[in-house]
């Protein structure tokens, strides 16, 4: 509350009155030409988490067990949303505080570096940098898998046709480079929306189907036949290809910035709900998945459908364009980070062909990764998930909120311990799933 001197109408005198300060509120700053709706915004974030990582939950529940499978999956879900919430949150602050109406995920992190105490200031940029290098290695590896599932979906498609194409995976690798070196020269991210509305349709067949095996396969299975729990040394692997499925944080920020009304957390805030749905989603998949096929389970569920059957062959056809049209959109995230990187240092004559070479090169690497990697999909799934997600959707939501709060902590503050908790929680994911990982390797 300020005291003002104001000249009222009327009278030659001064009074002293009391004026309130409105506090910024940066919904009510935001100019967009085409904000998100309330449903508009619970699809983008169901969308933007249901991609192929659904398809690999129900091999989650084949490391952990029904039981706690299904324990597991809502406690990640759960974490992953609360983290979320924290991250939201302090952008929210920091934009009140810098008087700004929206901050991107790197953005918001720079911001609450820069506010935070005088000793963490200076590490702001350093800090924007290991976000952007997360955020880039984690969409690169995940294109990695998309490549991977592209050659098995291939070869399992065109092995019954052509009994000898069984081992033409690194051929079926090959053709894929030829076409997404195409498809990843565009670079307009309103061009890629025909791809990507195509992309979800036939996901959707493809989710639809398997479920139909799903319910097939379930009447023959007798739930004695199936573990509730393995064992300790599985869980590393679990959490990490849960995290890698349901963590989808990268595209949370932009969701959030496309709103004008400030209904996207709360109770029935779009996070919780839509959060929810993906979550009860991933649970049932898993669930089913794994009750339905067993020991038999792949890396992905879509691989355990009957080949000589036409409607699984329309499954493995429908992710293979899944993936080649999906691939475009998971490889524009980082690229826009690099290149804005590059640009700066390059003259502006030069830029077009420095960007062509830029996206070659890249794609060259994503496609040398998933050739490595041979079939072994769940080793990509394991180690992304249990270095990157666990960073970005862990332990960056726990500093961002230890640092934008600094003046407020004390000993005995639960939220702090809780942060600290957050970070300790970070630091065994990372460890054991890499391990657990590595020794899948070895």
């Amino acid at each position: 509350m300020d005291k003002t001197l104001v000249n009222l109408p009327n009278n030659d005198q001064l009074c002293t009155i009391d004026v309130m300060k409105k506090e910024y509120e940066p919904y009510a700053n935001r100019k967009l030409q085409h904000p998100n709706t309330y449903f508009g915004a619970v699809v983008h974030i169901i969308k933007g988490s249901l991609g192929i990582g659904i398809f690999s939950v129900p091999r989650a529940f084949k490391t952990a067990g029904l039981l706690v499978g299904t324990i597991g999956t809502l406690f990640v879900g759960i974490l992953c949303t609360y983290n979320v919430h924290l991250l939201v949150r302090a952008s929210h602050i920091i934009c009140t505080r810098t008087k700004t109406p929206s901050l991107g995920f790197s953005e918001t992190i720079e911001a609450v570096f820069q506010n935070g105490p005088r000793w963490i200031q200076p590490w702001a940029s350093c800090a924007k940098f290991f976000v952007e290098i997360a955020l880039s290695l984690t969409y690169y590896l995940s294109a990695a898998v998309y490549v991977v599932l592209i050659s098995e979906s291939l070869t399992k498609l065109v092995s019954f046709y052509y009994p000898p194409a069984v081992d033409w995976g690194l051929y079926f690798k090959i053709a894929a480079f030829c076409v997404l070196l195409c498809l990843c020269q565009i670079r307009e991210l309103n061009h890629l929306v025909p791809l990507s509305l195509i992309a979800n349709v036939t996901i959707v067949t493809a989710f639809g189907i398997t479920l139909y095996y799903i319910a097939l396969k379930i009447q023959t299975v007798d739930v004695k036949d199936r573990d509730l729990f393995t064992n300790v040394g599985s869980l590393p692997t679990f959490f990490s290809t849960v995290l890698f499925s349901i963590e989808g944080i990268g595209t949370i920020m932009p969701v959030e910035n496309s709103m004008l009304e400030p209904r996207f957390v709360g109770t029935v805030g779009v996070l919780n709900v839509a959060m929810f749905c993906v979550v009860t989603i991933y649970t049932a998949m898993g669930f089913f998945g794994y009750f339905a096929f067993g020991e038999e389970t792949h890396a992905a569920i879509t691989q355990n459908l009957p080949n000589e059957e036409w409607p699984a062959q329309v499954v493995q056809a429908c992710i293979s364009i899944t993936m080649i049209l999906s691939f475009t959109l998971i490889f524009y995230v980082p690229t826009e980070i690099v290149w804005k990187k590059i640009e700066l240092h390059v003259k502006h004559k030069k830029q077009n062909i420095f960007q062509v070479i830029m996206r070659v090169v890249t794609l060259t690497l994503i496609i040398s990764i998933a050739a490595a990697a041979g079939s072994s999909m769940n080793i990509l799934i394991d180690l992304t998930g249990a270095i990157f997600f666990s960073i970005l959707g862990i332990f960056i939501p726990a500093v961002v909120d230890i640092v934008i709060n600094w003046n407020d902590w004390g000993t005995l503050n639960w939220s702090l311990w809780k942060n600290l908790l957050l970070c300790v929680a970070f630091v065994a994911a990372i460890t054991s799933g890499t391990y657990s990982a590595i020794r899948n390797i070895i």
